[in-house]
């Protein structure tokens, strides 16, 4: 029998868009970003933003970072949270989570609006390079 490599998420769907919007959240949403890197990035969809040598996803994701945090802080948003994570205590073995973040966003349109800022998307193609996988959960206070 053969094993299929399990697919990757790195973008929003139009369905999970449309459901997000759907919650009608209103006041702060706070995303939960689970990243899982790449060995070595692979810019081969963005060559503009692609470094002279190869680098590792983690450095590529360290370059999207440093790109849009200032355009995060300035939409009104903040870093709440990072940390290096591992494999899981209850999950699949073997399977985990190499960086986490929660990343705060005064509501469902700010977070909208700066994902969708022209100047965000010059730096976003790092994001893509750098991760094999990531899941994006929209957190509200209950």
């Amino acid at each position: 029998m053969s094993e299929e490599k399990e697919q990757g998420f790195l973008t929003v769907s139009n369905e999970n868009g449309a459901a997000l919007f759907a919650r009608d959240i209103t006041g702060e949403v706070v995303m939960l970003n689970l990243l899982r890197f790449r060995e070595v990035a692979d810019y081969s969809d963005f060559p503009e933003l692609a470094p002279d040598e190869p680098i590792s996803g983690r450095a590529a994701y360290a370059k999207y970072a440093e790109h849009t945090l200032p355009l995060l802080e300035a939409a009104g948003g903040s870093l709440l949270y990072s940390a290096s994570g591992g494999n899981f205590l209850i999950g699949p073995t073997g399977k985990g989570w190499d960086r986490v973040l929660l990343v705060r966003h005064k509501s469902v349109n700010a977070f909208m609006s700066f994902a969708s800022d022209k100047n965000y998307a010059a730096g976003a193609g790092h994001r893509t390079a750098a991760l094999e996988d990531s899941r994006l959960l929209p957190l509200v206070d209950s």
